[in-house]
């Protein structure tokens, strides 16, 4: 695998906090159900850009280019101003890069600890997505 890339369409999450509960007198993390079934379709994304490729063992680079949606109260002119500019609105940039890495973690690359530069930038855009290159770094 030298690079893969893949486009998540639609408006971007961020990954949401576990809720902490006891069961039995243990305590136990359970990850919200929008959250699982988020990175479940990053994971099924990733599985078909990967094309039947194994993960790699090598130091990764991960690019992130975020389009969230522009506001819908905004007048016209507002809207055409905003695209491209700078996002500065929830989700956090750092939530929806969680979500991600976790979602292409054993599938792109065996461990998320294996990325090595992480570049990510937030705007509006027309159409909301969030495309994802991942590129070999290393022999």
């Amino acid at each position: 695998m030298a690079a893969v890339s893949f486009v998540i369409p639609g408006t971007p999450t961020g990954k949401g906090r576990p809720r902490v509960t006891t069961i039995g007198g243990h305590v136990r993390a359970v990850t919200p159900a929008k959250t699982r079934s988020r990175e479940g379709i990053v994971a099924s994304l990733a599985m078909d850009a990967m094309f039947g490729r194994v993960a790699t063992p090598l130091p990764v680079e991960v690019s992130v280019a975020i389009e969230a949606p522009i506001p819908a109260s905004w007048s016209r002119r507002k809207k055409a101003e905003a695209i491209g500019k700078p996002c500065p609105v929830k989700p956090d940039i750092d939530n929806i890069l969680k979500l991600i890495l976790d979602g292409i973690n054993g599938i792109v690359f065996v461990d998320d600890k294996q990325v090595v530069s992480l570049v990510a930038s937030k705007i509006y855009g027309e159409t909301p997505r969030t495309t994802v290159q991942v590129t070999e770094i290393g022999p």
